[in-house]
């Protein structure tokens, strides 16, 4: 299956999801790719949308292959794929190092996406987590154990694809998974849509003023 667009993944993934409309869900999206799939999601179940700031700590040399990941809050949650960092022989002063560099990127983040912005109560409530794929889980893992501190009555993935390494790191992290594809080849994110350009701060921008966050 290959999507023509995020929204298009959007739009399948809230059908795949609507059992859960009448849960009152909130939807949570990665920025910046999974804000477009997000938004579908909650304006097909008619539920508030907010952000999960979460970068992933790339390795050294191969930023898109993640050692690790880091998620916004007052204790920001630390994932380390240890054997992943190990086999690549990456120092703790340089996992440090870029750690330091994804959480500032996540500062600014917050000041141009959210800023005032009320957030989304979460404590009790049915959260579904969104992103437009899944290359190792790294990222997701991250973002799910952070929002797990917060006490979600039920915590859903929804991703449109994901490799099976994915899949199996994530899934003990959730109540639910929900994913349309996950291929025996799986090669990158983006090989699975027809259009994958970058989505810009002004976009996630614009599609958060059309959601409120409660």
């Amino acid at each position: 299956m290959r999507f023509s667009d995020r929204t298009e993944a959007g739009r399948r993934l809230a059908a795949a999801l609507a059992s859960y409309r009448d849960r009152h869900p909130v939807v949570l999206a990665l920025p910046r790719g999974g804000v477009p799939v997000a938004a579908a999601i909650a304006e097909a179940l008619s539920a508030p949308l907010d952000l999960l700031l979460v970068r992933k700590i790339g390795l050294p040399g191969q930023p898109e292959l993640a050692i690790g990941a880091i998620v916004d809050g007052a204790e920001p949650v630390v994932v380390r794929n240890e054997a992943l960092i190990a086999l690549a022989g990456v120092r703790d002063e340089a996992f440090e190092e870029i750690r330091r560099g994804e959480l500032a990127e996540i500062a600014r983040r917050r000041a141009r996406y959210i800023g005032s912005r009320r957030r989304a109560p979460i404590a009790g409530r049915t959260v579904i987590v969104v992103d437009d794929g899944m290359a190792t889980g790294a990222t997701a893992r991250a973002a799910l154990q952070a929002i797990r501190k917060h006490g979600p009555g039920r915590l859903v993935l929804a991703v449109p694809v994901a490799s099976a390494e994915a899949v199996a790191a994530v899934r003990g992290a959730v109540d639910d998974l929900v994913c349309l594809e996950v291929p025996e080849a799986f090669l990158a994110i983006g090989s699975f849509y027809r259009d994958f350009g970058q989505v810009s701060d002004e976009e996630v921008v614009s599609i958060l003023a059309r959601f409120p966050a409660t």
